[in-house]
């Protein structure tokens, strides 16, 4: 059975739950509501130079925004987006920033 390389993408889950993450998730996973996801990190708070949700995706999180720390496993209920980032929007999410 040939296994597929996991890709990084940024999570929304639905209006109760109001979720965005980033996580590292199979591609056959990606059409999902619910996806196991490893590196789980949430974003707390963007900051308008992220230029919304898909610009965290295009080009990760600003130093002005709030990530929390990474959990190594999360399931995600009530999916509605999975935006695959790019290499750069991914070592941004990794920095996790946290502006106080």
């Amino acid at each position: 059975m040939k296994t597929s390389k996991k890709i990084a993408v940024v999570i929304t889950t639905d209006k109760d739950k109001r979720g965005v993450f980033m996580g590292l998730i199979d591609p056959a996973d990606a059409d999902k509501e619910t996806i196991v996801a490893e590196e789980v990190r949430m974003a707390v708070y963007w900051s308008t130079d992220a230029r919304g949700v898909v610009g965290l995706a295009g080009k990760g999180p600003t130093k002005e925004c709030r990530i929390s720390p990474a959990a190594k496993k999360a399931t995600l209920k009530g999916v509605t987006a999975v935006m695959e980032m790019t290499d750069d929007a991914l070592k941004a999410w990794r920095k996790e920033p946290w502006k106080s």
